[in-house]
């Protein structure tokens, strides 16, 4: 699990305290996301905010912080979209990768999204592309 010391800490505490973590995170919604690197094939693991939908389905949005690139789990989901284990709470379960390209529904998660957590929206600008959006639908 190739992680930077950052991302590791939320990981351990994330783990350690049933899905929960506390600092900048503390109260939002977060899960973590392993991925298989796209050319490596090693597992990644990343924590990140996530929005439920009405069914429950956890959608995340690749920003990368507002970077002009998209983030590397992003790649390796799309080179791997039916090999990820999704950790959500107390609960983990294999998953697969949807994209969201109804204009509707993706801007109707944007909305709710920037409505949670109003950085969002700075991000999306700063960045200056399309920040795709991905629907993280629970296998088997």
């Amino acid at each position: 699990m190739n992680a930077n010391p950052f991302n590791l800490r939320v990981i351990e505490e994330f783990r350690a305290n049933g899905g929960a973590a506390g600092g900048e995170f503390a109260g939002t919604p977060l899960l973590l996301l392993t991925t298989r690197g796209a050319r490596s094939g090693e597992l990644r693991t990343t924590p990140l905010v996530y929005l439920p939908d009405a069914d429950g389905r956890p959608h995340v949005f690749a920003l990368n912080g507002g970077a002009p690139v998209a983030p590397a789990w992003y790649h390796n989901l799309r080179a791997h979209p039916e090999s990820l284990r999704v950790e959500l709470g107390g609960d983990a379960f294999p998953a697969r990768a949807v994209e969201v390209t109804d204009p509707a529904e993706y801007e109707e998660l944007w909305r709710r999204q920037t409505a949670a957590e109003p950085k969002f929206a700075a991000f999306r600008e700063r960045a200056g592309r399309a920040i795709p959006v991905v629907r993280l639908e629970r296998r088997g």
